[in-house]
């Protein structure tokens, strides 16, 4: 009899075990092609660097009146299912059932009161690009993670590519200088801050190879390009051309001391897929560790910011703090109205 209890004893410990083994991840928003291919990396392709973290549960919402986000549903929701993933009622649902959340909605505009039920939650969060629509909610967004002591990060896929991850690492010593090409097509129904949308992709990587510190920003636009000038608060400089009618990802990195001086700089990779953003989400998931500051992601909005108010001016210089400064004073003067 004593054996016959210690055997359900060790039985029910195993079942805990088995339970714990596998952490439950949540979906929010069904509007990207994300939410199908992070399903698709975990539930299907199984994929070793995400062992343990199975899609279980998804709220649709989303977008609610972006064409080109809407048109997504009818299409992804049946594929969510096939791939063993439950489509629930609403975000307080989803949190009763999961242990962290993939907040993936392809509209800024849903991320403020979104991301706030996570918070409140105190369950882990990652939030896809863009962290909000413009620079105003990703401040509210920013001071709500403060209030909830929440853990959350934000980012782009883009940042996670093998030279930006090596430039980051300190892999090529002190980088002097970048200048990177990316696509930036503007959301048509203007819903999104003009780089916000997709022009994110070209901003994230520049600060993730070349570091914090932004001073100020210079932006020239003509009907199909963007050519933004930053200069970093040490001097440094960095090149960013945005093209709204094409698909390129590439740019190169320079080392302050290459090692080949007759080819002294690094060709940007560029996109990778989502593998390797999925990792550094499990990986914070695990370890509750950001592998980027809320702080940086600020930064980044700003320098979106700056770089939409210089375009305005004529290309006229723009500081990251007037750019803040300008948002802040607008946000407080609705207050009272």
């Amino acid at each position: 009899m004593e054996m016959k209890k210690m055997l359900c004893v060790a039985c029910a410990a195993a079942a805990v075990c088995a339970v714990k083994a596998e952490t439950k991840v949540g979906i929010i928003g069904l509007d990207t092609s994300h939410a199908i291919a992070f399903t698709k990396i975990m539930n299907v392709d199984k994929d070793p660097s995400v062992a343990g973290f199975r899609m279980t549960a998804a709220y649709q919402w989303g977008s609610r009146d972006i064409a080109s986000s809407t048109n997504r549903y009818a299409k992804y929701v049946p594929q969510m299912k096939e791939m063993g993933v439950e489509i629930v009622p609403s975000i307080d649902d989803l949190l009763a059932k999961v242990d962290v959340v993939c907040l993936e909605t392809n509209d800024g505009r849903e991320h403020l009161w979104q991301a706030e039920k996570v918070f409140k939650s105190g369950k882990r969060v990652f939030i896809d690009k863009p962290l909000a629509h413009n620079l105003e909610d990703a401040l509210k967004i920013y001071e709500l993670g403060r209030q909830y002591n929440a853990q959350y990060f934000s980012s782009s896929a883009l940042r996670f590519s093998n030279v930006a991850k090596a430039a980051r690492a300190g892999e090529y010593g002190k980088i002097r200088g970048a200048a990177l090409i990316s696509p930036s097509p503007v959301e048509e129904q203007g819903t999104h801050n003009f780089y916000t949308w997709y022009g994110i992709h070209g901003f994230e990587p520049l600060v993730a190879i070349m570091g914090m510190g932004v001073d100020k920003v210079s932006c020239f636009r003509n009907d199909t390009d963007d050519v933004i000038n930053a200069t970093w608060k040490d001097g440094r400089m960095g090149e960013l051309r945005l093209q709204r009618k094409s698909w390129i990802y590439s740019g190169y990195v320079l080392p302050e001391k290459p090692v080949d001086k007759k080819q002294p700089i690094i060709i940007y990779d560029g996109y990778q897929g989502y593998q390797p953003l999925l990792k550094e989400i499990v990986k914070f998931f695990k370890t509750g560790v950001a592998p980027v500051s809320p702080e940086e992601t600020l930064e980044i909005f700003a320098m979106m910011e700056a770089a939409e108010m210089s375009a305005k001016r004529g290309g006229e210089p723009v500081t990251i703090e007037e750019a803040k400064a300008y948002v802040q004073a607008n946000w407080f003067m609705r207050l009272f109205m």
